[in-house]
């Protein structure tokens, strides 16, 4: 199987859409017994932030993990591009990895390397090229993501968005295929967060990437939410935009959506029934 072929255009083994990179049918996951996914059917489109959200437990993080290849799964397929997760061998398992991106709820940068090393380190590990290449790439993604001059600094010298900055630079230095995000605004002020929300946005389209962001942060929901699948315990409930989530008429979707106050008087203004015009 050719990891490396363009899917723009050209067949694949598995006869999937071109712009359908991921795609998850009738999935089931059990833990000792218990189910904590359960008939899970989703898509996951090309140049998109695909949001994954729920309350805790609702089986987030597993879908991601499952997602990723580290956790098996007991029924059902993920399918990417070039083929089923479960039929890849090693060296193919390890190719599609190589695609992927991966961005840490605690930034998980290395504390003894500067802003640099940590996003030249996929680099230096994954691939043979020279010097001077990992170093010209490594500065691009620095200035694309807005951290000019801190090239030289270490973790604990930056804020916490700034960390987040680098998060995503060491993510998608590689121009991955693949973007996973999980609560990417973790711990972050609210002006912040939306900054790092609106990055992530704009690096996905940019450079067309099939990004998939596991939050429960209702302002990242209505802020880039282009493609939004809400679990309820193991279950996938509802799915939709950050659009037609306001007008949502599942409960649980209200429910979770209006738990905060401010979206809970947000909410009665966008469901309100307009006023009749003579």
């Amino acid at each position: 199987m050719d990891f490396d072929c363009d899917y723009r255009g050209k067949l694949f083994s598995y006869p999937i859409d071109a712009y359908l990179m991921i795609q998850i049918e009738k999935l089931y996951k059990q833990f000792d017994g218990t189910y904590v996914l359960r008939n899970i059917d989703a898509e996951f489109h090309v140049g998109k932030t695909n949001l994954i959200i729920g309350e805790s437990g609702s089986g987030k993080t597993v879908l991601i993990k499952c997602m990723l290849g580290l956790h098996s799964i007991d029924s059902g397929d993920i399918i990417y591009e070039n083929g089923r997760l479960k039929d890849l061998d090693s060296d193919s398992l390890i190719k599609l990895r190589g695609q992927m991106g991966m961005v840490f709820q605690g930034s998980a940068l290395f504390d003894s390397m500067t802003v640099e090393e940590n996003i030249a380190f996929p680099l230096r590990m994954h691939t043979t090229r020279s010097r001077q290449e990992i170093m010209d790439m490594t500065e691009s993604i620095i200035q694309r993501v807005n951290l000019h001059n801190n090239n030289k600094k270490l973790p604990n010298e930056l804020s916490g968005g700034m960390q987040k900055r680098v998060a995503i630079a060491r993510a998608v230095v590689m121009k991955p295929k693949y973007l996973f995000c999980d609560e990417p605004n973790s711990g972050l002020d609210p002006y912040t967060a939306m900054l790092i929300d609106n990055l992530i946005a704009e690096i996905t389209h940019e450079y067309q990437i099939t990004t998939i962001i596991n939050t429960h942060d209702m302002n990242s929901v209505l802020e880039i939410g282009e493609n939004i699948i809400f679990l309820k315990h193991g279950i996938k409930n509802w799915e939709g935009t950050k659009y037609e989530i306001m007008t949502s008429s599942t409960k649980d979707v209200k429910d979770f959506l209006y738990s905060n106050k401010v979206f809970r008087e947000l909410g009665k203004y966008v469901n309100q029934k307009p006023p009749d015009i003579d």
